[in-house]
């Protein structure tokens, strides 16, 4: 079984979107996104520097659009299941059938920007821990103040709170913990932080009609499958404000039977996390258009795979 997956906010680099752009029709179909939004979509994936993209309410919607790119870039493709980390449920979501590429993308715009406006109510960050014992990590965290807002599997959790609470964690690890790594991200997301953010979120989404997803949804919230696009809808507003169990989700990819994930643009970190978590299960990660060949390979030979299977 094909897992299709999104990646994050800090998942994006400068330059990143340009050679999908180059892709036929690319470039008008962004182009139409950006005028849809209000946002250059073509000049932040093309032109833009780090910090640029690094602003939220830029980066949010600049990853759901290179997911959405890339996946059409695929070609006709029906995966068993789709998820998305962080703002990637909305990229997921849009594979899903949940919303309309316009409409996710118009959601998420939102969200950006009421997530940064939030996040600059207080200065706040968020750390990957490497290494150690959740538990063990979890309790750490807590009793420095900090939120454990993305629990991703594989040894890694994500520590989001004020940049004091973040300094206190760099001198102060978890016991086991080999490294603490600062994201490239502007607020705590996934913490009481975002409450302002939920609020707005929920507005803006009373505008939107969803659909019930056309394929095995599986949420972040708790890694469960969501067949009905209004629960779907309300989780995307909650999860601004509430962790990442990404552990989870993996977790039911492996209980649905999972073979293969492939990871839309800019791809690498999930597929990092599951080849530590999911030994055995092939992956591949969408970095440019010259991965697009490989991912189809992959994709041809597990539908193949799943033919075999229901025939035997």
């Amino acid at each position: 079984m094909l897992v299709l997956v999104a990646p994050g906010q800090g998942a994006q680099t400068p330059g990143f979107l340009t050679p999908w752009l180059e892709l036929p029709g690319a470039a008008d179909r962004v182009a139409a996104w950006s005028d849809a939004i209000g946002l250059d979509l073509v000049h932040y994936g093309t032109q833009a520097d780090a910090d640029a993209i690094r602003d939220t309410a830029v980066a949010q919607p600049l990853l759901v659009a290179a997911g959405i790119l890339s996946a059409t870039a695929l070609g006709a493709v029906t995966p068993g299941a789709v998820a998305g980390h962080s703002v990637g449920e909305f990229t997921a979501a849009a594979f899903a059938g949940v919303l309309d590429d316009t409409a996710a993308l118009t959601l998420v715009r939102k969200r950006g920007l009421a997530m940064a406006e939030a996040a600059a109510i207080t200065e706040t960050g968020m750390s990957a821990l490497l290494g150690g014992d959740p538990e063990v990590s979890v309790a750490h965290l807590q009793k420095l103040g900090l939120t454990p807002a993305n629990i991703n599997g594989a040894g890694q959790i994500v520590a989001a709170g004020t940049l004091e609470q973040l300094a206190a964690l760099n001198e102060d690890k978890p016991e086991g913990v080999r490294k603490v790594v600062a994201l490239k991200v502007a607020g705590a997301f996934h913490t009481h932080h975002m409450a302002p953010a939920v609020e707005t979120l929920a507005t803006a989404a009373k505008e939107v009609t969803p659909a019930d997803p056309t394929v095995a949804y599986v949420s972040n919230k708790d890694g469960r499958t969501v067949g009905s696009g209004a629960e779907i809808l309300d989780r995307l507003v909650g999860q601004v404000a509430n962790p990442v169990r990404w552990d989870l989700c993996m977790e039911t990819f492996k209980e649905l039977g999972v073979t293969a994930i492939v990871e839309v643009s800019p791809g690498g970190t999930l597929v990092g996390l599951a080849k530590r978590a999911l030994p055995g299960v092939r992956t591949l990660a969408l970095k440019t258009p010259d991965d697009l060949d490989a991912a189809r390979e992959i994709i041809s030979e597990t539908v193949t795979l799943a033919a075999d299977a229901a025939g035997a």
